[in-house]
């Protein structure tokens, strides 16, 4: 028996499919704006939501290997639903606050009273994109386990 970490299927699963599906939202910005941002690939929001890919991928892993009646799978599945909630609640809130706050910066700049440093406006994700995300999540981790 190996111990290593390399050798934890659960692991590695939920890894690779956070890692495609990340490699896919980028796909995605790079078609449709036509370049390349660094930001993109270590960056949060966007479609599809590699967070809920990754959490739903953990908890379906999970139960495949040790029964969806487990205390793991449990785990997991709580986890992935605050992470999914956080994704498209929290973080898209505080995405929206930081665009109306940028605004009102920019109006504040040109009009030659304030200057601002910008807010991080991509936090979160839309409910479709983390949709999207669970559904490949749980499709690419079934997927591999199998094949694996």
């Amino acid at each position: 028996m190996n111990n290593s970490i390399f050798d934890n299927k659960i692991l590695m699963i939920t890894l690779l499919v956070w890692a495609i599906t990340q490699s896919i939202k980028v796909s995605i910005y790079v078609v449709r704006e036509k370049k390349f941002n660094f930001k993109w690939l270590i960056g949060t929001g966007g479609m599809p939501s590699s967070h809920a890919a990754g959490a739903s991928a953990l908890a379906m892993t999970c139960g495949l290997e040790t029964g969806f009646h487990s205390i793991y799978f449990a785990l997991a599945a709580v986890f992935a639903l605050v992470t999914m909630f956080d994704a498209q609640g929290v973080r898209r809130s505080a995405g929206e606050q930081a665009r109306i706050l940028n605004q009102i910066i920019d109006d504040m700049y040109w009009k030659g009273k304030v200057e601002g440093k910008k807010l991080i406006e991509l936090l979160g994700h839309s409910p479709l994109q983390v949709l999207i995300g669970s559904l490949l999540g749980i499709a690419l981790s079934y997927l591999f386990y199998q094949a694996w």
